[in-house]
């Protein structure tokens, strides 16, 4: 037994088909895992057409995508199945069906191969992304934002392991925002590059909009009202019309202003857990923070108030299996799944420990 461990890991929580071989340090040994490969199979181009992610599309494109991405993972690795000394995969949150499909695979080949089997939460291992983009720096302890297209949380992070949410989305997730956005504009999917390409260089004060909880106590988050005002913005007191009062100039405005009031939000919510923790780290995941508005927004935010800002590159932002390297720290720390494991779509709130 080397002094190093090999994981494949797995991901399908939602509409991205993903592996990844992680080598990471046997006990005593410390350091971050590092990525000997990640693979991520888009269903983008499946779901475009709809406007967003159809379930039962994503879930039998999982089924095809699955074991082609593992063998790619592999492949890229250099290694083979037995190499393994477990596997990891994300059985939450996320769709129902497109979770079977990973966690079915994972035991398969963890029940085959005699390994363990090793279960990720899919936002704890956003979080964990920061510490494998960075391996030199320390992350932990820190406040944890995760900002994607189906979540908008935010966290106590004391350790990889011991995470608290601290507050939510109440309604829609920015990156759900987004895409409902887009589609009133009459913009692509996915929403979020969308709108980040016709607002730039548009007006982001032209149209005032709402930013829900922005002086709240409350460590939450709210989108729809957004969603409604730009309902408004675009066609006049008959939300019903058809018709659209704006030209395509008009349009970029709106498309700015809409981003930054969803920016104003996440800087300003972040800024006020990390004042109330007294913590001097945020660590930020999920796909909303490919966004360059934001990036710049939370950088500065981090500048003014000396606080350290991690952000991974777009690459380990938006869905993918290398994240799940958190499930090494699990591992040593004793935490193997059984077998009977089943999948959890909502979201959890975890605890310490």
């Amino acid at each position: 037994m080397g002094s190093s461990a090999l994981l494949l890991a797995i991901e399908t929580t939602c509409d991205e088909t993903a592996a990844a071989v992680l080598e990471g340090p046997r006990p005593p040994g410390v350091g971050v895992p590092i990525i000997r490969s990640s693979v991520v199979a888009s269903q983008v181009g499946l779901h475009r057409r709809y406007g967003g992610v159809v379930p039962e599309i994503a879930s039998r494109a999982h089924v095809r995508q699955v074991l082609p991405m593992i063998d790619e993972a592999l492949a890229r690795a250099g290694v083979g199945l037995r190499d393994l000394d477990a596997i990891a995969v994300a059985t939450r949150p996320g769709l129902v069906g497109a979770l079977v499909v990973g966690l079915t695979a994972a035991k398969s080949l963890a029940l085959a191969l005699d390994i363990p089997l090793v279960a990720v939460d899919h936002l704890e291992g956003h979080l964990y992304a920061c510490q494998l983009a960075f391996p030199d720096r320390q992350v932990y302890p820190c406040i944890g934002l995760v900002v994607s297209g189906g979540h908008t949380s935010l966290f106590r992070c004391d350790g990889p392991l011991e995470t608290a949410m601290l507050g939510g989305t109440t309604d829609d997730a920015a990156g759900e925002a987004f895409d409902k956005v887009a589609s009133l504009l009459g913009l692509g999917y996915p929403g979020g590059p969308e709108i980040e390409r016709v607002a730039r260089g548009r007006n982001p004060k032209a149209f005032a909009l709402p930013r829900s909880f922005l002086h709240d106590d409350r460590l939450d988050f709210s989108f729809s009202g957004l969603k409604t005002a730009v309902l408004y913005a675009l066609h006049g007191p008959n939300a019903q019309s058809p018709e659209v009062l704006l030209d395509e100039a008009g349009l970029g405005d709106l498309a700015a202003s809409f981003q930054e009031a969803v920016v104003d939000v996440l800087v300003a919510k972040a800024r006020q857990a990390l004042a109330r923790s007294g913590l001097k780290r945020l660590g930020v995941g999920g796909g909303v923070a490919a966004n360059s508005r934001f990036r710049e927004r939370i950088a500065a935010m981090g500048d003014a108030i000396g606080v350290e800002i991690f952000i991974p590159p777009i690459s380990l932002c938006t869905d993918n299996a290398a994240m799940s390297a958190i499930a090494l720290p699990k591992l040593w720390a004793g935490q193997v799944a059984d077998l009977d494991i089943d999948v959890r779509a909502g979201l959890v709130r975890p605890g310490r420990g």
